[in-house]
């Protein structure tokens, strides 16, 4: 491998500022409909007493779990020692701060009174794991400043892989944190499974490394930047891997459920009966976000294809959004079963199937976390020298051999 030489993304262009201006007026309106959810309450969303997470949570937790995901390359990098990714652990790095950053944007005005966010900072019920995600949050990201800076200083280069071991270390158990918000609800019929913890550290691995690819591809296309076949194909193979391994986990969730008779109504309902959930874990999950995007990687026919490796990216976070929304919004609408074996109903609803549609607000707020994560992304490329000026197979294949 060459020299690596990193370089900051020029923001003289006109089509840079405008892509920033947009981002801004995205940020802008999210916040204005998250302003009027609080003042209006929260009858003017989609959101009920049994349905009390809606779409700003699958965009929140869809942003937090691919934060620690996208810290993938420069984990394989500095961690395992695979020095092909290291041209690109810098970028990991601010990928990983940038996503983390957007989700907690959303995470916070989803809460109503985002004021009350400072009891939570300062009292602390540690049976609650909520209050545990407080310190795994915000130490992901001192950590992985941590990092970055251990990166840029030559001084401090010696320490990389010492910061890079206790990162990763970290992100596994902030990723264990959030699974176990669900794994720990014992009344919710879809949550209550120790696979769950298991099941989002491997989504994060997913949801990161699809981010990472399309990030990675659209900014070097906007640059006028090369990028060669040889990183861009070992990234799609190992999103391919981590798209097989979280098809592996959901199987063994489901067929775990299957097996134990106090699930088999909600896998019933989830499988089949579901309405939008089947539709969305059948279609969204299974078949865009699963087998779509494995045959677009490994079919001999699509496996060196440009095109094919970002629509099989871009399929992965469309099948993300859809198993998340199918996690979160499907397992708070099926009935809580008060009395396992016992047919329950009253005028509270119980026994009955909750509704739930996505308003525009939320689906707003939930755009702009997404549009403050590529804002932190965007300026730190255009600030600091993040980005290797060249990504060709010449300067980073360590096999590379010119065609004669």
């Amino acid at each position: 491998m060459k020299t690596i030489r990193y370089q900051s993304v020029s923001s003289d262009s006109k089509a840079f500022w405008i892509f920033v201006a947009t981002l801004v007026m995205i940020l802008l309106v999210g916040v204005g409909a998250a302003s009027y959810m609080e003042h209006e309450g929260h009858w003017v969303t989609g959101m009920t007493n049994s349905v009390v997470w809606g779409m700003p949570h699958v965009f929140a937790i869809f942003l937090i779990v691919a934060a620690s995901g996208a810290l993938n390359v420069a984990s394989i990098s500095s961690v395992f020692g695979k020095t092909a990714y290291k041209p690109l652990s810098r970028l990991s790095g601010l990928l990983a701060v940038a996503l983390l950053v957007g989700g907690l944007m959303v995470l916070v005005l989803d809460l109503g009174r985002p004021d009350r966010l400072i009891e939570a900072m300062t009292y602390y019920n540690f049976k609650s794991i909520f209050a545990w995600n407080i310190f795994l949050y915000t130490g992901f990201l001192v950590i992985v400043a941590v990092y970055l800076w251990m990166m840029f200083e030559r001084r401090m280069n010696q320490y990389t892989k010492p910061a890079a071991y206790v990162a990763f270390i970290w992100r596994l158990i902030l990723t264990t944190g959030t699974g176990s918000i669900f794994g720990f609800l014992v009344a919710r019929q879809g949550y209550d499974a120790a696979v769950m913890a298991p099941l989002f550290i491997i989504m994060s691995f997913s949801f990161g490394t699809a981010f990472f690819i399309l990030f990675v591809a659209a900014v070097y296309k906007a640059a006028n930047r090369p990028l060669g076949d040889f990183i861009l194909f070992k990234l799609k193979n190992l999103l391919g891997v981590f798209v097989a391994a979280v098809f592996y986990f959901v199987f063994v969730q489901n067929l775990t459920n299957l097996y134990a008779t106090e699930h088999h109504d909600f896998q019933n309902f989830i499988l089949l009966e579901g309405g939008v959930y089947t539709i969305l874990f059948w279609l969204g999950q299974i078949l865009v976000g699963t087998i779509l995007p494995l045959l677009l990687f490994f079919l001999p026919r699509f496996s060196h294809s440009y095109r094919a490796t970002i629509v099989g990216s871009l399929f992965v976070l469309l099948g993300a959004f859809a198993q998340l929304y199918v996690i979160v919004i499907g397992g708070q609408a099926y009935p809580l079963v008060l009395f396992p074996g016992m047919d329950v109903s009253s005028s509270f609803f119980d026994g009955v199937v909750h509704s739930y549609i996505p308003s525009l607000y939320e689906i707003l707020l939930g755009l702009g976390g997404v549009a403050v994560a590529l804002l932190v992304a965007v300026i730190g490329i255009a600030v600091l020298d993040f980005l290797p000026e060249s990504l060709e197979d010449a300067v980073i294949d360590p096999h590379y051999s010119p065609e004669i």
